[in-house]
């Protein structure tokens, strides 16, 4: 596959996944994380597609489109690895949907980040509650879950805490 082949693939694979992670959790209450904001095209698309849940955006520092940030009250800025243990704190284990978009270009190096950042963000699923990463993950407790059809594999992975 081409450079421009890959990113397709991720792209289509985010939206399926995404769009799947909200439909498996329509009718759970708890909020929902955004793991890396980038430009903010996921949340954005998040936003629009979730009705009734609260978003809340974990950034090492916002740098996205005006149409895609989060409200003050609804951001965790600075290192995900001090954040994520706060919002434990203030919200508990009660998120109903994570999705995560923190790797870069490096698969090695995206590969031992999900590993380190796998524990931490574990805790935060409430039961039935669904992750969706870009990369593969390492879960003691989630289970993976199949794609939908229009994804690709490898380029997206869906976990489920049991319920």
């Amino acid at each position: 596959m081409t450079r421009l082949d890959l990113f397709i693939a991720r792209m289509v694979s985010q939206r399926a996944c995404i769009d799947d992670a909200v439909a498996r959790t329509k009718d759970m209450t708890g909020p929902v994380y955004e793991l890396g904001l980038g430009n903010g095209r996921t949340y954005h698309h998040m936003r629009e597609t979730i009705a009734g849940r609260d978003i809340y955006v974990f950034e090492r520092a916002v740098a996205s489109h005006p149409d895609s940030r989060p409200e003050p009250g609804f951001l965790y800025e600075g290192d995900v690895f001090e954040t994520l243990p706060q919002a434990l704190v203030d919200l508990g284990p009660t998120a109903s949907f994570i999705h995560a978009d923190l790797g870069g270009h490096n698969r090695e190096k995206n590969d031992a980040f999900a590993r380190k950042i796998s524990p931490y963000v574990e805790p935060h699923l409430a039961p039935g509650g669904i992750m969706v990463a870009s990369d593969r993950m390492y879960f003691d407790a989630l289970e993976e879950l199949p794609l939908p059809a229009e994804a690709f594999e490898g380029r997206c992975f869906i976990y489920r805490k049991p319920a």
